[in-house]
């Protein structure tokens, strides 16, 4: 199978975008939402013709000169500032009406104080720990019987380095948009996180679990094979499912991005691209790294 032949130069691709994503967070960090860092989210829509969006951005920077203005829809702005005074509020609501000339609609008006930010920012943290450390304890248990060529805690093991390649990539991703196009992490984000960790060990245990039968076939049938063949062999014949798999996925997701609402196109773009790199890390990365750890072993042992 190609690869595990080739799997040197989906390690290099791999190793690449990881740091390119670590570079990106630790120049410009994420631009957190108010979820996070608190602070006043304001949705509108203009009843008549809606203004350009700079006009409106400069018609409040005076009184939040950091607020972020996005255009959603035909008619509305999604509008985040830091914690608003009434007077500030009500100020703001007079920039954007133009006193009273211009009519619209506020749809969303949320404040949120920066202690629950805080709160949630941690709480989120630990939810990613928790669900990865549950994963590893189930892989290793589920490969318990599993000891040749490579114990139970290497497939654990490896499934922690797809793991971090799974959160790492659409973080980096996120941090990038952020930068130059404004994108904010909320708890959407969050929740589009753990989704990508459950997606992407589903198709890694797939994977494993083809190894694993294959094995046990060998040693039924005293067949001798090298175990770059077994997992190769393996994953050939679960490529065209993960693939196709994954591809409904990313197709379904592609059309809630264009078409769907303006709350769900982050979300739907986080999913898109750690789907995407969860897709990849199952079927290049943690099946090669199998191998690769094997022949180390076997060259360590002799």
């Amino acid at each position: 199978m190609f690869v595990i032949k080739y799997r040197k130069i989906f390690y290099i691709f791999s190793i690449i975008t990881i740091l390119i994503s670590v570079a990106s967070l630790a120049v410009w960090g994420l631009n957190e939402g108010i979820d996070f860092k608190g602070g006043t989210l304001i949705q509108i829509t203009y009843t008549d013709a809606r203004p350009q969006s700079a006009l409106v951005q400069q018609e409040i920077s005076s009184i939040d000169s950091k607020a972020s203005v996005r255009s959603s829809g035909n008619s509305d702005f999604i509008i985040r500032t830091r914690n608003l005074s009434e007077d500030e509020h009500v100020a703001i609501m007079n920039a954007l009406t133009q006193n009273g000339a211009v009519k619209l609609t506020v749809d969303t008006y949320d404040t949120i104080g920066p202690i629950l930010g805080s709160e949630l920012r941690g709480k989120a943290l630990m939810a990613i720990v928790f669900v990865i450390i549950a994963i590893v304890l189930f892989i290793t248990f589920a490969f318990r019987k599993v000891s040749e060529p490579v114990s139970s805690w290497i497939y654990g093991f490896i499934a922690i380095i797809a793991l971090i390649h799974d959160v790492v990539v659409p973080v980096g991703v996120f941090s990038i948009l952020g930068h130059f196009k404004g994108f904010e992490i909320d708890t959407l984000f969050v929740t589009a996180i753990l989704v990508i960790l459950g997606f992407s060990i589903h198709d890694t245990i797939v994977v494993f679990d083809r190894t694993r039968e294959n094995l046990r076939i060998n040693r039924e049938k005293n067949k001798k094979e090298d175990f770059a063949d077994t997992v190769g062999r393996s994953v050939g014949q679960t490529f065209t499912r993960s693939i196709n798999t994954s591809l409904t996925v990313v197709l379904t997701l592609l059309v809630l991005y264009f078409v769907g609402s303006s709350t769900t196109k982050d979300f739907s773009l986080t999913l898109l691209v750690g789907i995407i790199a969860g897709t990849y890390s199952s079927i290049f990365l943690a099946s090669p790294l199998l191998v690769t750890i094997a022949k180390w072993q076997d060259k360590k042992g002799k």
